[in-house]
C-alpha cells in the first residue's frame, strides 16, 4: 500500500497549515480583546478604589494591544500569504563574480 506524502506530515510544515494558524491567533486576540475591555470597564465603576482604576487602565492597555496584534497579524496574512520564502526559477538566479 503506497504511503501518501500529505497525510504524514504535521500540519506546522505546510504552507495551508500556517495560515490557519495565523487565523487562529487573530481569532484568539480578538476574543482576548474582548474579554479585557469586559473587565476593565468593570473594573473602573464610579464606586471603586485607586487600585482598581489603575487596574482598570493597564487592562484597556492590553487591549490596545491585543487589537494592535491582531491588526499586525491580519495584514501578515494578507499582504504574505505564502511565508517569506518565495518560489524563484533557475533562470532568476543572480551569479556573484
Amino acid at each position: 500500500m503506497p504511503v501518501q506524502k500529505g497525510k504524514d506530515r504535521p500540519i506546522c510544515y505546510s504552507v495551508k497549515g500556517q495560515v490557519k494558524i495565523l487565523r487562529l491567533d487573530i481569532i484568539n486576540s480578538l476574543v482576548t480583546a474582548i474579554f479585557m475591555l469586559t473587565v476593565s470597564v468593570l473594573a473602573i465603576t464610579p464606586e471603586t478604589s485607586t487600585i482598581m482604576v489603575i487596574g482598570g487602565v493597564f487592562g484597556l492597555l492590553a487591549v490596545i494591544c491585543c487589537l494592535v496584534d491582531g491588526a499586525l497579524i491580519y495584514r501578515k496574512l494578507l499582504f504574505n500569504p505564502g511565508g517569506p520564502y518565495q518560489k524563484r526559477s533557475t533562470h532568476d538566479k543572480t551569479s556573484v563574480l
